[in-house]
């Protein structure tokens, strides 16, 4: 979405801390988020997902590294939607196909009606192989729809679904595992600093994309911060293990 995520295994400098960081869509730690970038803004995403450990015959799955930009396009204030592009890299056949496609279509808190909540549907990991004898298809072509509110002193609760292609989305054992629930609560911890926020977040499924991920944000300026955070896999058979990860989130102007 980060333009958030992995394609991961086969499937970071910007952002405020309050809209996070993956490149793909905009995103709290791992799934897509609610917020889209304003028009004529670019966002510019550096992320990096660092294996944690070795699978027990010694071997690591690839690292991810995500080089993205997403731009507001729409000038409505009630209706809003960000486009994107990221470039990703695995160290392995899937860099023969390393560019994905995002967008997103969302209304603010509040627009819609007093104390309405926050709404998004959107699209990421468009890829451009979707070859049905390739071992390394990029066209997991995931969609899905959030809604969000803020509540006082909790922070924002988050919750959804996703549904993405069942002929790649699947479990170790080649068994669709394509869709799921999308969940996140995340806030800027004010009692220490306007600067300091955190998540958590999980998306569903045994395929690659289902995760349990948790972080925290520093921003450095208006337009600029860094996430760190921890991603455990739903199922490491397929995803690999855990990830350590940094994104860095930068927006122009």
């Amino acid at each position: 979405m980060k333009s958030l995520k992995l394609v991961a295994v086969a499937a970071a400098l910007v952002a405020l801390a309050s809209s996070s960081a993956l490149a793909t869509p905009s995103t709290q730690i791992w799934i897509p988020s609610t917020d889209v970038q304003a028009f004529k803004t670019v966002h510019l995403g550096i992320d990096n997902y660092l294996r944690a450990d070795r699978e027990s015959n010694g071997t690591r799955f690839p690292n991810l590294y995500d080089l993205g930009l997403t731009a507001g396009v729409l000038p409505f204030e009630k209706v809003q939607m960000e486009v994107g592009i990221d470039y990703m890299s695995y160290g392995n056949a899937y860099d023969n196909y390393p560019l994905y496609l995002n967008a997103k279509l969302g209304t603010p808190e509040n627009s819609l009606f007093k104390d309405s909540p926050a709404l998004a549907i959107g699209g990421y990991n468009f890829g451009s192989n979707s070859s049905s004898g390739s071992a390394f298809r990029t066209d997991q072509n995931i969609i899905y729809a959030l809604a969000a509110k803020t509540l006082p002193v909790v922070g924002r609760l988050s919750a959804g679904y996703f549904t993405g292609n069942n002929k790649v989305l699947l479990d170790e054992n080649g068994k669709k595992e394509n869709n799921g629930i999308l969940l996140s609560w995340d806030r800027t911890i004010s009692e220490i600093s306007d600067n300091l926020w955190a998540a958590v977040d999980y998306q569903g499924s045994n395929s690659a994309m289902g995760a349990l991920s948790f972080g925290v944000a520093w921003s450095f300026s208006k337009n600029v911060s860094l996430i760190v955070g921890y991603d455990i896999y739903n199922n490491d058979k397929v995803a690999g293990k855990n990830t350590f990860t940094t994104q860095l989130d930068i927006n122009f102007p």
